[in-house]
């Protein structure tokens, strides 16, 4: 059952559903301050202080960190993520806190990313375990167990409780996440995690400093998590006026290439929401254009997302050498599905990266790296 707020302030009632944090993300520094590495904010935290995120804390020298509780849960389409090279038509069960280390003006997840920030954000944490997330996802024929909603990031502790439990069960695992991580965080997720979904919100640190972030921060995340061997998708939301010009597309484009050919890119349309209401809703003609752009970077999987039926061939995923259509997909649904099982295109046996198939209790997991 969700927890009164009338009793007590919201932040009062989140502090008493805390653990002490992970040692692999705290540096003990001298006075009982603490350094934490669960976001690239890096927080020098003093006694009595809050992290940037607010929601880890410094309570007498100990980091004190959330658990036990979800704010948002929801059993979405893997596709919704948005993974399109996991399980094509699986289903994932998704939860969420309270609390972000960003704060983007046109945020769609306000009510529980801002609810230390903005007094009408107003989501309740609803008390829960991790065993009953995993009956959960049984009970909904979930193939994924994913943390997203607000910064999971900055709620690591509790996402790898919830893996531990998941897992064994046969579940796979996925992070949903802003990418403003640290090496130390990505070390301790990757044992317990098999995708990562980064938000690419822009190339410019400018754009950047307006949501509280850095943009090389987010440029390393991209790398480590490629060379950690998560499995890793990008997203970026095309916002006109904000980042949808042909350099600043191309330019990001260029940078996932550089890293991997065979990363896919997704380009989301904008629609007006929270704070940011005056830039126009993004065009289908908007975001064909940038997965063009995509493509002629050197991309092999590019996608045009949140329009589905107007964007033509790029919600479908095609062979890169043969242009075999191997998974069609309208929106969430999955038409069709003739990659092979063991991950290739049935025409040229070419290599799809991604995680199709589970072959006993693992997953296997199909890399076509050509970089």
């Amino acid at each position: 059952m969700p927890i009164s707020s009338q009793s007590a302030p919201l932040a009062e009632i989140l502090d008493s559903l805390t653990t002490e944090g992970a040692a692999e993300l705290t540096e003990q520094l001298t006075g009982d301050a603490l350094k934490c590495f669960a976001c690239g904010h890096r927080c020098l935290i003093n006694p009595g202080k809050r992290g940037i995120c607010k929601v880890r804390f410094n309570q007498g020298g100990q980091l004190r960190v959330p658990t036990n509780y979800v704010a948002a849960l929801a059993c979405d389409p893997t596709e919704k993520k948005p993974f399109f090279h996991v399980l094509p038509g699986s289903d994932t069960l998704t939860f969420g806190m309270l609390g972000c280390d960003l704060h983007c003006a046109y945020c769609q997840n306000w009510l529980t990313s801002q609810a230390l920030r903005d007094d009408a954000a107003g989501a309740a944490p609803q008390r829960i375990t991790p065993e009953r997330l995993v009956a959960m996802a049984q009970a909904y024929g979930a193939a994924l167990v994913g943390s997203s909603y607000n910064e999971p990031l900055i709620t690591a502790e509790w996402a790898v409780e919830v893996f531990r439990q998941a897992r064994p069960a046969g579940f796979r695992t996925a992070f949903i996440s802003n990418g403003n991580a640290t090496p130390q965080v990505l070390d301790y997720l990757r044992p317990w995690t098999d995708c990562y979904k980064i938000d690419l919100k822009s190339m410019s640190d400018k754009n950047y400093r307006q949501l509280g972030g850095v943009v090389d921060n987010i440029l390393d995340t991209v790398r480590m998590v490629h060379e950690r061997g998560f499995w890793e998708e990008i997203v970026t939301l095309v916002i006109p006026g904000f980042n949808d010009s042909e350099a600043e597309l191309k330019s990001a484009a260029e940078f996932i290439a550089s890293v991997s050919p065979d990363i896919p890119w997704h380009v989301t349309a904008f629609h007006q929401d929270y704070h940011m209401i005056e830039n126009a809703n993004t065009t289908a003609e908007q975001l064909i254009r940038a997965c063009e752009i995509g493509r002629a970077a050197g991309l092999r999987y590019v996608y045009a997302g949140n329009l589905p039926g107007r964007v033509g061939p790029w919600e479908n995923t095609y062979c890169p050498e043969c242009a075999e259509l191997l998974v069609e997909r309208h929106g969430y649904l999955i038409r069709s599905v003739t990659i092979t099982p063991s991950g290739t295109c049935p025409s040229c046996a070419t290599i799809i990266p991604g995680i199709w198939s589970v072959f006993g209790d693992k997953l296997k997991y199909l890399k076509g790296d050509r970089t």
